[in-house]
Protein backbone atom coordinates (compact mmCIF):
# COMPACT_ATOMS: atom_id res chain seq x y z
CA UNK A 1 0.00 0.00 0.00
CA UNK A 2 1.36 3.24 -0.90
CA UNK A 3 0.46 6.28 1.11
CA UNK A 4 -0.15 8.49 -2.01
CA UNK A 5 -2.57 6.06 -2.79
CA UNK A 6 -4.96 5.49 0.49
CA UNK A 7 -7.93 7.31 2.16
CA UNK A 8 -5.95 8.58 4.93
CA UNK A 9 -7.44 12.20 5.74
CA UNK A 10 -5.22 13.18 8.69
CA UNK A 11 -5.85 16.67 10.81
CA UNK A 12 -3.90 19.19 12.27
CA UNK A 13 -6.27 20.06 15.13
CA UNK A 14 -8.95 18.83 17.19
CA UNK A 15 -12.02 18.52 15.95
CA UNK A 16 -14.41 21.47 18.10
CA UNK A 17 -17.37 18.13 18.89
CA UNK A 18 -14.79 15.79 20.42
CA UNK A 19 -14.37 15.84 24.11
CA UNK A 20 -12.14 12.45 24.66
CA UNK A 21 -8.42 11.82 23.52
CA UNK A 22 -9.58 8.68 21.51
CA UNK A 23 -12.18 10.84 19.42
CA UNK A 24 -10.28 13.77 18.93
CA UNK A 25 -7.37 11.14 17.55
CA UNK A 26 -9.67 8.56 15.75
CA UNK A 27 -10.84 12.26 13.72
CA UNK A 28 -7.13 13.57 13.59
CA UNK A 29 -5.89 9.98 12.75
CA UNK A 30 -8.10 9.54 9.04
CA UNK A 31 -9.78 6.54 11.32
CA UNK A 32 -13.54 7.39 11.33
CA UNK A 33 -15.69 10.33 9.98
CA UNK A 34 -19.02 11.26 11.49
CA UNK A 35 -22.44 10.45 9.34
CA UNK A 36 -24.57 11.94 11.94
CA UNK A 37 -24.86 11.98 15.65
CA UNK A 38 -23.74 8.83 17.27
CA UNK A 39 -22.91 6.97 13.65
CA UNK A 40 -19.16 7.10 12.08
CA UNK A 41 -18.17 6.08 8.79
CA UNK A 42 -14.77 3.51 9.47
CA UNK A 43 -12.31 4.80 7.09
CA UNK A 44 -9.78 2.51 5.82
CA UNK A 45 -7.31 2.21 8.70
CA UNK A 46 -9.87 2.51 11.28
CA UNK A 47 -11.88 -0.50 9.84
CA UNK A 48 -8.38 -2.47 9.50
CA UNK A 49 -8.05 -1.83 13.26
CA UNK A 50 -11.20 -3.25 14.07
CA UNK A 51 -10.34 -6.34 11.78
CA UNK A 52 -7.36 -6.81 13.96
CA UNK A 53 -9.98 -7.14 17.13
CA UNK A 54 -12.54 -9.35 14.85
CA UNK A 55 -9.82 -11.76 14.13
CA UNK A 56 -8.20 -12.15 17.98
CA UNK A 57 -12.11 -12.77 18.89
CA UNK A 58 -12.64 -15.03 16.58
CA UNK A 59 -9.64 -17.27 17.07
CA UNK A 60 -10.35 -17.09 21.13
CA UNK A 61 -13.79 -18.05 20.81
CA UNK A 62 -13.58 -20.78 18.36
CA UNK A 63 -10.80 -22.49 20.65
CA UNK A 64 -13.33 -21.99 23.60
CA UNK A 65 -15.55 -24.47 21.70
CA UNK A 66 -18.18 -21.70 20.48
CA UNK A 67 -19.17 -21.33 16.82
CA UNK A 68 -19.64 -18.42 14.45
CA UNK A 69 -22.97 -17.40 13.20
CA UNK A 70 -24.88 -14.13 11.88
CA UNK A 71 -28.24 -13.30 13.37
CA UNK A 72 -30.31 -10.35 11.31
CA UNK A 73 -30.58 -7.25 12.87
CA UNK A 74 -34.16 -6.37 11.94
CA UNK A 75 -35.89 -8.14 14.88
CA UNK A 76 -39.59 -8.78 14.94
CA UNK A 77 -41.63 -7.10 17.93
CA UNK A 78 -43.60 -10.60 19.22
CA UNK A 79 -40.39 -12.12 20.24
CA UNK A 80 -39.61 -8.91 22.17
CA UNK A 81 -43.19 -9.34 23.61
CA UNK A 82 -42.44 -13.30 24.49
CA UNK A 83 -39.78 -12.21 26.87
CA UNK A 84 -41.43 -9.18 28.40
CA UNK A 85 -39.09 -6.73 27.05
CA UNK A 86 -40.55 -4.98 24.57
CA UNK A 87 -41.95 -2.45 27.04
CA UNK A 88 -39.43 -2.81 29.50
CA UNK A 89 -36.06 -1.91 27.29
CA UNK A 90 -37.15 2.05 27.23
CA UNK A 91 -36.22 4.15 24.50
CA UNK A 92 -32.97 2.84 23.42
CA UNK A 93 -35.14 -0.12 21.51
CA UNK A 94 -35.87 1.51 17.83
CA UNK A 95 -39.25 0.33 17.45
CA UNK A 96 -40.48 1.15 13.60
CA UNK A 97 -43.25 -0.89 11.09
CA UNK A 98 -43.09 -2.14 8.13
CA UNK A 99 -45.35 -1.71 5.05
CA UNK A 100 -47.98 -3.82 6.12
CA UNK A 101 -47.84 -2.14 9.74
CA UNK A 102 -46.18 -5.24 11.50
CA UNK A 103 -43.85 -3.50 14.46
CA UNK A 104 -39.80 -4.37 14.34
CA UNK A 105 -36.84 -3.14 16.14
CA UNK A 106 -33.87 -2.76 15.12
CA UNK A 107 -31.63 -4.72 17.38
CA UNK A 108 -29.47 -4.07 20.32
CA UNK A 109 -29.25 -7.56 21.91
CA UNK A 110 -30.21 -10.94 20.44
CA UNK A 111 -31.23 -13.18 23.65
CA UNK A 112 -34.98 -13.42 21.38
CA UNK A 113 -33.57 -14.05 18.42
CA UNK A 114 -31.06 -16.81 19.29
CA UNK A 115 -33.37 -17.98 21.98
CA UNK A 116 -36.14 -18.73 19.43
CA UNK A 117 -33.24 -20.16 16.97
CA UNK A 118 -32.38 -22.54 20.29
CA UNK A 119 -36.23 -23.77 21.03
CA UNK A 120 -36.84 -24.65 17.25
CA UNK A 121 -33.59 -26.54 16.61
CA UNK A 122 -32.04 -27.94 19.71
CA UNK A 123 -34.43 -30.75 21.01
CA UNK A 124 -32.42 -33.24 23.14
CA UNK A 125 -29.57 -33.14 25.99
CA UNK A 126 -27.42 -35.35 23.92
CA UNK A 127 -27.25 -31.82 21.42
CA UNK A 128 -25.91 -29.43 24.75
CA UNK A 129 -24.00 -27.84 25.21
CA UNK A 130 -24.49 -25.05 22.43
CA UNK A 131 -22.38 -22.25 22.52
CA UNK A 132 -22.88 -19.72 19.43
CA UNK A 133 -21.37 -16.17 18.86
CA UNK A 134 -21.83 -13.65 16.19
CA UNK A 135 -19.86 -10.30 15.43
CA UNK A 136 -22.31 -7.92 13.81
CA UNK A 137 -23.46 -4.06 14.13
CA UNK A 138 -25.83 -3.25 16.85
CA UNK A 139 -27.99 -0.19 17.27
CA UNK A 140 -28.72 1.56 20.23
CA UNK A 141 -31.70 4.67 20.26
CA UNK A 142 -28.75 6.51 22.77
CA UNK A 143 -30.17 9.38 24.32
CA UNK A 144 -26.66 11.28 24.37
CA UNK A 145 -24.39 9.54 22.16
CA UNK A 146 -20.91 10.90 23.07
CA UNK A 147 -17.17 10.47 23.23
CA UNK A 148 -16.79 8.99 19.50
CA UNK A 149 -16.74 5.11 19.06
CA UNK A 150 -17.07 5.10 23.25
CA UNK A 151 -20.83 5.72 23.62
CA UNK A 152 -22.58 5.50 19.95
CA UNK A 153 -26.03 4.62 18.68
CA UNK A 154 -24.35 2.20 16.05
CA UNK A 155 -21.48 0.11 17.08
CA UNK A 156 -19.89 -3.26 15.92
CA UNK A 157 -20.18 -5.67 18.92
CA UNK A 158 -19.28 -9.27 19.43
CA UNK A 159 -22.16 -11.21 21.20
CA UNK A 160 -22.29 -14.66 22.63
CA UNK A 161 -24.99 -16.83 23.54
CA UNK A 162 -24.53 -20.64 25.91
CA UNK A 163 -27.54 -23.25 26.37
CA UNK A 164 -26.28 -26.01 28.84
CA UNK A 165 -28.87 -28.69 30.28
CA UNK A 166 -27.62 -28.33 34.20
CA UNK A 167 -26.46 -25.41 36.57
CA UNK A 168 -23.10 -27.50 36.42
CA UNK A 169 -22.62 -27.09 32.70
CA UNK A 170 -23.67 -23.35 32.86
CA UNK A 171 -21.05 -23.03 35.44
CA UNK A 172 -18.34 -24.25 33.17
CA UNK A 173 -18.99 -22.75 30.08
CA UNK A 174 -19.31 -19.38 32.00
CA UNK A 175 -15.84 -19.94 33.12
CA UNK A 176 -14.67 -21.19 29.61
CA UNK A 177 -15.84 -17.26 28.66
CA UNK A 178 -14.64 -15.80 31.31
CA UNK A 179 -11.09 -17.19 30.70
CA UNK A 180 -11.55 -16.67 26.91
CA UNK A 181 -12.28 -12.41 27.49
CA UNK A 182 -9.35 -12.53 29.78
CA UNK A 183 -7.28 -13.48 26.73
CA UNK A 184 -8.95 -11.88 24.30
CA UNK A 185 -8.27 -8.23 26.03
CA UNK A 186 -4.14 -9.28 26.79
CA UNK A 187 -3.96 -10.04 23.34
CA UNK A 188 -5.39 -6.65 22.39
CA UNK A 189 -2.71 -5.12 24.87
CA UNK A 190 -4.78 -3.50 26.99
CA UNK A 191 -4.83 -3.19 30.94
CA UNK A 192 -8.18 -4.30 32.36
CA UNK A 193 -9.88 -5.98 35.25
CA UNK A 194 -12.68 -8.12 35.40
CA UNK A 195 -15.44 -6.66 37.79
CA UNK A 196 -18.81 -8.09 39.44
CA UNK A 197 -21.38 -5.77 37.81
CA UNK A 198 -25.13 -5.76 37.91
CA UNK A 199 -26.90 -7.52 35.08
CA UNK A 200 -29.48 -4.48 34.37
CA UNK A 201 -31.93 -5.26 31.23
CA UNK A 202 -30.37 -8.05 29.93
CA UNK A 203 -30.97 -10.03 32.56
CA UNK A 204 -29.75 -12.92 34.80
CA UNK A 205 -28.56 -13.93 38.08
CA UNK A 206 -24.92 -12.76 37.93
CA UNK A 207 -22.03 -10.98 35.57
CA UNK A 208 -18.77 -10.27 35.28
CA UNK A 209 -17.81 -6.71 33.28
CA UNK A 210 -13.94 -6.45 31.66
CA UNK A 211 -13.02 -3.00 32.10
CA UNK A 212 -9.99 -1.09 30.85
CA UNK A 213 -8.81 1.28 33.19
CA UNK A 214 -8.56 4.92 32.30
CA UNK A 215 -9.42 8.26 33.80
CA UNK A 216 -11.32 8.94 30.81
CA UNK A 217 -13.72 6.44 31.45
CA UNK A 218 -17.37 6.79 32.14
CA UNK A 219 -17.79 4.26 35.19
CA UNK A 220 -16.42 3.65 38.34
CA UNK A 221 -14.68 0.33 39.06
CA UNK A 222 -13.87 -0.71 43.08
CA UNK A 223 -10.47 -2.27 43.33
CA UNK A 224 -8.99 -4.00 46.29
CA UNK A 225 -5.66 -3.50 46.67
CA UNK A 226 -4.86 -6.08 48.76
CA UNK A 227 -6.85 -9.61 47.30
CA UNK A 228 -8.96 -9.65 43.52
CA UNK A 229 -11.99 -8.20 44.59
CA UNK A 230 -13.31 -5.81 42.05
CA UNK A 231 -16.72 -4.41 41.18
CA UNK A 232 -17.98 -1.33 39.32
CA UNK A 233 -20.10 0.71 41.95
CA UNK A 234 -23.63 -0.39 40.75
CA UNK A 235 -22.19 -3.91 42.00
CA UNK A 236 -19.79 -3.03 44.85
CA UNK A 237 -20.59 -4.23 48.14
CA UNK A 238 -20.14 -2.24 51.35
CA UNK A 239 -19.15 -4.18 54.64
CA UNK A 240 -21.67 -2.60 57.11
CA UNK A 241 -20.18 -0.62 60.26
CA UNK A 242 -20.29 -2.54 63.62
CA UNK A 243 -23.23 -1.16 65.86
CA UNK A 244 -21.65 1.30 68.97
CA UNK A 245 -22.61 -0.39 71.91
CA UNK A 246 -20.28 1.65 74.28
CA UNK A 247 -23.09 4.96 73.62
CA UNK A 248 -26.09 5.01 75.89
CA UNK A 249 -29.21 6.85 73.29
CA UNK A 250 -30.38 10.19 74.33
CA UNK A 251 -33.24 11.83 74.78
CA UNK A 252 -34.63 13.43 71.56
CA UNK A 253 -34.02 17.34 71.11
CA UNK A 254 -35.95 19.32 69.00
CA UNK A 255 -33.56 22.43 67.40
CA UNK A 256 -34.14 25.77 65.35
CA UNK A 257 -32.43 25.41 62.29
CA UNK A 258 -34.23 28.59 60.37
CA UNK A 259 -33.63 28.07 56.07
CA UNK A 260 -30.74 25.57 56.60
CA UNK A 261 -31.69 22.71 54.10
CA UNK A 262 -28.56 21.00 52.61
CA UNK A 263 -26.14 18.73 54.70
CA UNK A 264 -23.64 21.02 55.10
CA UNK A 265 -25.21 23.94 56.43
CA UNK A 266 -27.51 21.73 58.64
CA UNK A 267 -24.04 19.92 60.04
CA UNK A 268 -22.48 23.78 59.94
CA UNK A 269 -24.99 25.10 62.29
CA UNK A 270 -25.32 22.02 64.63
CA UNK A 271 -21.59 21.85 65.01
CA UNK A 272 -21.78 17.81 63.85
CA UNK A 273 -19.77 16.00 61.30
CA UNK A 274 -21.97 14.71 57.97
CA UNK A 275 -21.61 11.34 59.12
CA UNK A 276 -23.56 12.20 62.05
CA UNK A 277 -26.53 13.12 60.62
CA UNK A 278 -29.23 10.59 58.29
CA UNK A 279 -31.03 12.85 55.38
CA UNK A 280 -34.28 11.46 54.11
CA UNK A 281 -34.61 12.06 49.93
CA UNK A 282 -37.90 10.78 48.35
CA UNK A 283 -38.09 8.94 45.61
CA UNK A 284 -41.23 8.23 42.88
CA UNK A 285 -41.39 4.19 42.39
CA UNK A 286 -43.38 3.54 39.92
CA UNK A 287 -44.91 7.17 40.47
CA UNK A 288 -45.54 5.73 44.30
CA UNK A 289 -43.44 8.32 46.88
CA UNK A 290 -40.89 6.15 48.44
CA UNK A 291 -38.34 7.95 51.44
CA UNK A 292 -35.00 6.42 51.11
CA UNK A 293 -32.71 7.21 54.27
CA UNK A 294 -28.72 7.13 54.41
CA UNK A 295 -25.91 8.80 56.36
CA UNK A 296 -25.22 12.73 55.03
CA UNK A 297 -22.30 11.77 53.58
CA UNK A 298 -23.22 9.37 51.54
CA UNK A 299 -24.76 9.19 48.08
CA UNK A 300 -27.56 6.60 46.85
CA UNK A 301 -26.86 4.14 44.20
CA UNK A 302 -29.92 3.88 42.35
CA UNK A 303 -29.34 0.58 40.66
CA UNK A 304 -29.31 -1.40 44.37
CA UNK A 305 -32.11 0.40 45.16
CA UNK A 306 -34.19 -0.41 42.92
CA UNK A 307 -32.61 -4.61 42.82
CA UNK A 308 -33.71 -4.00 47.00
CA UNK A 309 -37.09 -2.87 45.32
CA UNK A 310 -37.69 -5.49 42.58
CA UNK A 311 -37.63 -2.78 40.28
CA UNK A 312 -35.87 -1.56 36.64
CA UNK A 313 -34.00 1.35 37.95
CA UNK A 314 -35.53 2.89 34.80
CA UNK A 315 -38.64 3.34 37.42
CA UNK A 316 -37.31 5.04 39.85
CA UNK A 317 -36.39 9.04 39.82
CA UNK A 318 -35.39 11.35 42.75
CA UNK A 319 -38.87 13.08 43.65
CA UNK A 320 -39.12 16.93 43.11
CA UNK A 321 -39.90 19.88 46.04
CA UNK A 322 -43.67 19.84 44.97
CA UNK A 323 -44.16 15.78 44.81
CA UNK A 324 -42.48 15.48 48.50
CA UNK A 325 -44.69 18.59 49.65
CA UNK A 326 -47.57 16.37 48.60
CA UNK A 327 -46.63 13.48 49.56
CA UNK A 328 -45.33 14.31 53.01
CA UNK A 329 -46.39 17.58 53.85
CA UNK A 330 -43.46 18.84 54.63
CA UNK A 331 -41.12 21.38 52.24
CA UNK A 332 -37.53 19.35 50.81
CA UNK A 333 -35.16 19.90 53.47
CA UNK A 334 -36.31 19.03 56.50
CA UNK A 335 -37.83 15.69 56.42
CA UNK A 336 -36.93 12.88 58.73
CA UNK A 337 -38.21 9.42 59.19
CA UNK A 338 -40.04 10.02 62.32
CA UNK A 339 -43.77 10.05 61.42
CA UNK A 340 -43.78 9.20 57.65
CA UNK A 341 -46.74 8.77 55.95
CA UNK A 342 -45.08 7.06 53.63
CA UNK A 343 -43.23 3.72 52.88
CA UNK A 344 -39.15 4.12 53.42
CA UNK A 345 -36.27 2.37 52.79
CA UNK A 346 -33.03 2.56 55.23
CA UNK A 347 -29.16 1.93 54.21
CA UNK A 348 -27.81 -0.80 56.63
CA UNK A 349 -25.48 2.09 58.00
CA UNK A 350 -27.95 3.43 60.04
CA UNK A 351 -28.09 0.66 62.21
CA UNK A 352 -24.73 1.45 63.38
CA UNK A 353 -25.81 4.91 64.25
CA UNK A 354 -26.39 6.56 67.79
CA UNK A 355 -27.87 9.49 68.49
CA UNK A 356 -27.99 11.06 65.34
CA UNK A 357 -29.68 14.01 63.42
CA UNK A 358 -32.35 14.05 61.31
CA UNK A 359 -34.93 16.78 60.01
CA UNK A 360 -38.10 17.63 62.03
CA UNK A 361 -40.77 16.72 59.47
CA UNK A 362 -41.11 20.48 60.06
CA UNK A 363 -39.87 23.46 58.04
CA UNK A 364 -37.17 25.51 60.06
CA UNK A 365 -36.41 22.34 62.65
CA UNK A 366 -34.11 19.42 63.17
CA UNK A 367 -33.95 16.93 65.67
CA UNK A 368 -30.69 15.57 67.65
CA UNK A 369 -30.09 11.97 69.46
CA UNK A 370 -32.48 10.44 67.18
CA UNK A 371 -32.32 6.31 67.00
CA UNK A 372 -33.68 3.67 64.48
CA UNK A 373 -35.84 1.23 66.23
CA UNK A 374 -36.50 3.26 69.03
CA UNK A 375 -37.59 6.18 67.48
CA UNK A 376 -38.39 4.86 63.93
CA UNK A 377 -39.06 1.91 61.86
CA UNK A 378 -38.35 1.75 58.39
CA UNK A 379 -40.26 -0.46 56.07
CA UNK A 380 -36.87 -2.11 55.11
CA UNK A 381 -33.69 -1.85 54.77
CA UNK A 382 -30.20 -3.12 53.19
CA UNK A 383 -27.28 -2.15 50.70
CA UNK A 384 -28.47 0.84 48.99
CA UNK A 385 -25.57 3.24 49.04
CA UNK A 386 -21.91 3.82 46.89
CA UNK A 387 -18.51 2.54 48.04
CA UNK A 388 -16.66 5.54 48.92
CA UNK A 389 -12.57 4.85 49.29
CA UNK A 390 -13.13 5.15 53.24
CA UNK A 391 -14.91 1.93 53.33
CA UNK A 392 -13.18 -1.49 53.31
CA UNK A 393 -13.12 -4.63 50.97
CA UNK A 394 -15.92 -6.76 51.91
CA UNK A 395 -13.98 -10.30 51.33
CA UNK A 396 -10.56 -9.20 53.17
CA UNK A 397 -11.17 -5.87 54.67
CA UNK A 398 -8.70 -4.39 52.75
CA UNK A 399 -8.09 -1.10 51.58
CA UNK A 400 -10.06 -0.33 48.59
CA UNK A 401 -9.12 2.34 45.38
CA UNK A 402 -11.74 4.16 43.27
CA UNK A 403 -10.85 4.31 39.51
CA UNK A 404 -12.41 4.72 36.06
CA UNK A 405 -12.71 2.11 33.58
CA UNK A 406 -14.34 1.61 29.79
CA UNK A 407 -16.51 -1.36 30.05
CA UNK A 408 -15.13 -3.18 26.67
CA UNK A 409 -17.00 -6.61 27.21
CA UNK A 410 -19.83 -8.27 29.84
CA UNK A 411 -20.73 -11.61 30.51
CA UNK A 412 -23.77 -12.77 32.32
CA UNK A 413 -25.51 -16.24 33.30
CA UNK A 414 -28.69 -15.46 32.53
CA UNK A 415 -30.45 -18.90 33.73
CA UNK A 416 -33.90 -19.69 32.46
CA UNK A 417 -34.90 -16.34 31.97
CA UNK A 418 -35.63 -16.00 28.55
CA UNK A 419 -35.58 -19.95 27.88
CA UNK A 420 -38.86 -19.65 30.16
CA UNK A 421 -40.12 -16.69 28.70
CA UNK A 422 -39.81 -18.32 25.19
CA UNK A 423 -41.09 -21.88 26.10
CA UNK A 424 -37.42 -22.86 24.99
CA UNK A 425 -36.90 -26.47 26.29
CA UNK A 426 -35.04 -29.63 25.52
CA UNK A 427 -35.96 -33.40 26.85
CA UNK A 428 -33.18 -34.65 29.34
CA UNK A 429 -32.01 -38.21 29.99
CA UNK A 430 -35.20 -38.97 31.80
CA UNK A 431 -37.76 -37.69 29.16
CA UNK A 432 -38.62 -34.35 30.71
CA UNK A 433 -39.41 -31.18 29.28
CA UNK A 434 -36.75 -28.54 30.94
CA UNK A 435 -35.69 -25.17 29.95
CA UNK A 436 -32.12 -23.98 28.92
CA UNK A 437 -29.69 -22.80 30.90
CA UNK A 438 -28.67 -19.85 29.12
CA UNK A 439 -25.29 -17.52 29.42
CA UNK A 440 -24.79 -14.39 27.21
CA UNK A 441 -21.39 -12.62 26.35
CA UNK A 442 -20.82 -9.64 24.89
CA UNK A 443 -17.43 -7.69 23.95
CA UNK A 444 -17.75 -4.23 21.74
CA UNK A 445 -15.52 -4.44 19.24
CA UNK A 446 -15.19 -0.96 17.76
CA UNK A 447 -15.16 0.51 21.71
CA UNK A 448 -12.15 -2.04 22.42
CA UNK A 449 -10.21 0.17 19.67
CA UNK A 450 -10.95 3.71 21.17
CA UNK A 451 -10.43 2.40 24.52
CA UNK A 452 -7.06 0.74 23.62
CA UNK A 453 -6.15 4.38 22.69
CA UNK A 454 -7.94 6.16 25.77
CA UNK A 455 -4.39 4.13 27.19
CA UNK A 456 -2.31 3.99 24.47
CA UNK A 457 -1.40 7.53 23.11
CA UNK A 458 0.63 10.74 23.80
CA UNK A 459 1.38 14.42 22.79
CA UNK A 460 2.17 13.23 18.89
CA UNK A 461 -0.77 10.30 18.29
CA UNK A 462 -1.67 7.23 18.66
CA UNK A 463 0.35 4.50 20.02
CA UNK A 464 -2.06 1.22 19.22
CA UNK A 465 -0.73 -2.30 20.55
CA UNK A 466 0.84 -3.88 17.50
CA UNK A 467 -1.67 -7.04 17.76
CA UNK A 468 -4.39 -4.39 16.69
CA UNK A 469 -2.45 -1.48 14.81
CA UNK A 470 -4.28 -1.23 11.18
CA UNK A 471 -0.50 -1.60 10.01
CA UNK A 472 2.37 -3.14 11.31
CA UNK A 473 5.05 -1.14 9.75
CA UNK A 474 5.33 2.47 7.65
CA UNK A 475 8.50 3.42 5.22
CA UNK A 476 9.28 6.88 5.01
CA UNK A 477 10.86 7.77 1.76
CA UNK A 478 12.45 11.36 2.66
CA UNK A 479 13.41 12.13 -0.89
CA UNK A 480 11.33 10.69 -2.98
CA UNK A 481 13.22 12.46 -6.14
CA UNK A 482 16.37 11.05 -5.20
CA UNK A 483 16.80 7.32 -6.78
CA UNK A 484 19.08 5.83 -4.68
CA UNK A 485 16.37 6.66 -1.50
CA UNK A 486 13.72 5.75 -3.40
CA UNK A 487 14.92 2.45 -4.54
CA UNK A 488 16.00 1.26 -0.65
CA UNK A 489 12.64 2.22 0.36
CA UNK A 490 11.07 0.09 -1.72
CA UNK A 491 13.36 -2.53 -1.36
CA UNK A 492 12.33 -2.65 2.22
CA UNK A 493 9.12 -1.96 1.47
CA UNK A 494 8.70 -5.10 -0.81
CA UNK A 495 11.03 -7.55 1.52
CA UNK A 496 8.73 -6.82 4.56
CA UNK A 497 5.51 -7.34 2.47
CA UNK A 498 6.93 -10.47 1.43
CA UNK A 499 6.97 -11.48 4.97
CA UNK A 500 3.71 -10.75 5.45
CA UNK A 501 4.15 -7.65 7.21
CA UNK A 502 1.76 -5.17 6.52
CA UNK A 503 3.01 -1.80 5.35
CA UNK A 504 2.66 1.36 3.95
CA UNK A 505 5.29 3.19 1.97
CA UNK A 506 5.22 7.09 2.11
CA UNK A 507 5.79 8.44 -1.04
CA UNK A 508 4.47 11.09 -1.10
CA UNK A 509 6.14 14.19 -2.22
CA UNK A 510 5.53 16.10 0.97
CA UNK A 511 8.11 17.94 3.67
CA UNK A 512 9.64 15.64 5.61
CA UNK A 513 7.97 17.38 8.99
CA UNK A 514 4.88 16.17 7.74
CA UNK A 515 5.80 13.06 7.38
CA UNK A 516 6.96 12.58 10.52
CA UNK A 517 3.95 13.64 12.20
CA UNK A 518 1.46 11.94 10.45
CA UNK A 519 3.20 8.90 11.35
CA UNK A 520 3.58 9.56 14.85
CA UNK A 521 -0.28 10.68 14.52
CA UNK A 522 -1.69 7.00 12.80
CA UNK A 523 0.67 5.27 15.22
CA UNK A 524 1.97 2.69 13.10
CA UNK A 525 4.47 0.19 15.50
CA UNK A 526 7.26 0.43 13.55
CA UNK A 527 8.48 3.31 11.48
CA UNK A 528 11.70 2.59 8.93
CA UNK A 529 13.01 6.05 7.84
CA UNK A 530 15.19 6.22 4.66
CA UNK A 531 16.71 9.58 3.87
CA UNK A 532 20.24 11.16 3.79
CA UNK A 533 21.58 9.23 6.31
CA UNK A 534 21.18 6.48 3.42
CA UNK A 535 23.47 8.22 0.65
CA UNK A 536 25.87 9.32 2.93
CA UNK A 537 26.59 6.42 5.55
CA UNK A 538 24.46 3.81 4.15
CA UNK A 539 22.20 3.68 7.37
CA UNK A 540 18.50 3.24 7.94
CA UNK A 541 16.58 4.22 10.75
CA UNK A 542 13.73 2.04 12.74
CA UNK A 543 11.96 3.60 15.55
CA UNK A 544 9.56 1.50 17.88
CA UNK A 545 6.49 3.72 17.86
CA UNK A 546 5.12 1.98 21.71
CA UNK A 547 8.88 2.56 23.24
CA UNK A 548 10.35 5.65 21.34
CA UNK A 549 13.35 3.57 21.40
CA UNK A 550 15.68 4.46 18.09
CA UNK A 551 17.73 2.37 15.79
CA UNK A 552 20.06 3.11 13.44
CA UNK A 553 21.39 -0.16 11.25
CA UNK A 554 22.50 -1.04 7.58
CA UNK A 555 19.72 -1.86 4.76
CA UNK A 556 20.49 -5.73 5.22
CA UNK A 557 19.82 -5.72 8.88
CA UNK A 558 16.20 -3.98 8.61
CA UNK A 559 13.37 -6.34 7.69
CA UNK A 560 14.52 -9.21 10.34
CA UNK A 561 15.04 -6.36 13.05
CA UNK A 562 11.41 -5.12 12.65
CA UNK A 563 10.27 -8.36 11.85
CA UNK A 564 11.85 -9.06 15.53
CA UNK A 565 10.38 -6.59 17.57
CA UNK A 566 6.84 -7.27 16.20
CA UNK A 567 6.98 -10.54 16.97
CA UNK A 568 7.99 -10.31 20.22
CA UNK A 569 5.29 -6.90 20.43
CA UNK A 570 2.39 -9.15 19.47
CA UNK A 571 1.47 -11.48 21.93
Amino acid sequence: MRFSQLLIPTLKEDPAEAEVISHKLLLRAGFIRKLTSGSYTYLPLGLAAIRKVEKIVRQEMNAAGAQELLMPMVQPADLWQESGRWQEYGKELLRFQDRHNRDFCLGPTHEEVITDLARKNIHSYKQLPVNLYQIQTKYRDEARPRFGLMRGREFIMKDGYSFDATDQGAEETYEKMKYAYHRIFTRCGLNFRAVEADSGAIGGSFSHEFMVLAETGEDTVVICKSCSYAANMEKAVCMPSSAATDVAPKEVEKIETPGKRKVAAVCDFLDITPNRLVKTLVYMVKDEPLAVLLRGDHEVEEVKLANLLGVSDEEIRLADDKEIFDATGTPSGYLGPIGLRIKSVADQEIAAMVNFAVGAGEKNFHLLNVNMGRDFSPTMSGDIRKVTAADRCVLCGGELKLTRGIEVGHIFKLGTKYSEALGATFLDDQGAEIPFIMGCYGIGVSRVVAAAIEQHHDKDGIKLPAAIAPVQALVLNLSPKDDEISRAALDIYQQLQQKDIEVILDDRDERPGIKFKDADLIGIPMRITVGKSFTKEGMIEVRNRASGDTLTMPLTEVVSTVADLLAAAIL
